[in-house]
């Protein structure tokens, strides 16, 4: 062959710069996400914070801690080779477990309620997954007990199935110290974090990291209105992905300097005003952290470094946050929020509806119903 038509091997090199990294299994897929600065039009001039997208990952921020779990579970033996993965999901754990499944071996049968978005539950079962839906809420626990209840039905059909548990499980919380790494790699100084609280999983994994190496770091929990998270009393809840109707053991409250409650408008408002602005959004937990993160930074000292968790990407959330019809119908279209929340010295001091703040943590857990919550779900985790 003439070798004049054949590239010098410099050449050859820098055409190979910059080329991604060949991937043998999709558990390489996740991680190493990209952060985003975010600022002016949606934050003020001067202003903004960096986002940690990790709507990169295939299925969002819980394919870290579903293929976490089943690892450590499958090291300890509780997840015996091809036995069935069990779990309760509103939507982004499910896409992580349907992907440790392929990866891993094991069949998934996923536990939903109605609201979970029809894209999701369609992408659940081309990735194998056995999706199961309840159709009555829990009397006291909502959809999030009604979910468990059916997780505990399906874990006595299935003797050898075991089940995450990814409200209660301590590996929930760990799967997250390299998402804290690669923002301390990628950021090098971080002054404050901004969080959604669900589970407690990613809010208590991370932060619980960033602090050993920035011991001031400011930690800001984002909630929902009508999630007993942080002290509130349950009420039926429209945002998907953060706040609960029970009390993750999870939380670690010892972490958060304050906690802010957004209202489902509010995160509509964020969220599409984020896409807007940067072609980077997401749902409900996005919208939400976005608008809190954004208060942050015309809040703090210009210099401060802010980090905002993105739990996943907007495509999920075509036919509901991003969707006027749907939208419209439920009066959440021209909620714009005000320029600062409103604040409470203490969480139970009233019923919040709209962005509201408190700088009193507390876990609002009876401590008896903490533990038994605690007993019940590791009895019924690995059959």
């Amino acid at each position: 062959m003439n070798s004049s038509l054949m590239p010098s091997t410099p050449a050859a090199a820098q055409l190979l710069t910059g080329a991604a990294p060949r991937a043998h299994t999709p558990a390489a897929l996740v991680g190493d996400t990209p952060v985003l600065w975010v600022g002016e039009p949606f934050a003020a001039v001067g202003r903004g914070f960096w986002a940690k997208l990790e709507g990169h990952n295939p299925g969002g921020i819980k394919d870290r801690t579903a293929l976490f779990m089943v690892e450590r579970a499958r090291e300890r033996g509780d997840l015996l080779p091809g036995a069935r993965i069990v779990e309760s999901t509103s939507g982004t754990l499910g896409l992580g477990l349907a992907l440790a499944g392929i990866v891993y071996g094991h069949p998934v049968t996923v536990v939903t309620d109605p609201g979970m978005e029809p894209l999701v539950s369609g992408l659940l079962s081309a990735y194998g997954a056995d999706v199961q839906t309840v159709t009555e809420p829990h009397r006291a626990g909502g959809w999030q007990q009604a979910r468990r209840d059916r997780v505990s039905e399906l874990l006595s059909v299935y003797p050898d199935a075991w089940c995450p548990d990814q409200y209660h499980n301590p590996d929930n919380v760990s799967a997250y110290a390299g998402l804290a790494r690669e923002l301390v790699a990628q950021l090098g100084r971080i002054d404050a974090l901004v969080v959604s609280v669900g589970t407690g999983g990613h809010s208590a994994g991370i932060a619980s990291v960033l602090r050993g190496f920035f011991p001031a770091l400011k930690v800001v929990g984002v909630d929902t209105c009508g999630s007993t998270i942080f002290g509130q009393e349950a009420a039926p809840r429209l945002m998907r992905g953060l706040g609960s109707s029970i009390y993750p053991r999870n939380v670690d409250y010892t972490l958060f300097d304050e906690v802010h409650w957004v209202a489902a408008g509010e995160a509509v408002w964020a969220a599409r005003a984020l896409a807007r602005s940067r072609y980077a959004s997401g749902g409900w937990s996005v919208g939400a952290v976005a608008l809190v993160a954004r208060h942050l930074a015309a809040t703090l000292p210009a210099e401060a470094r802010i980090a905002a968790v993105f739990p996943d990407g907007p495509h999920r959330y075509a036919g509901t946050v991003f969707d006027d019809a749907w939208c419209q119908e439920r009066q959440l279209l021209g909620r714009e929020p005000a320029d600062t929340p409103d604040q409470i010295d203490h969480p139970g001091e009233r019923t919040v509806t709209r962005w509201t703040k408190c700088a009193t943590v507390l876990d609002p857990a009876p401590a008896a119903q903490r533990a038994g919550a605690g007993a019940a779900s590791w009895a019924g985790a690995a059959r």
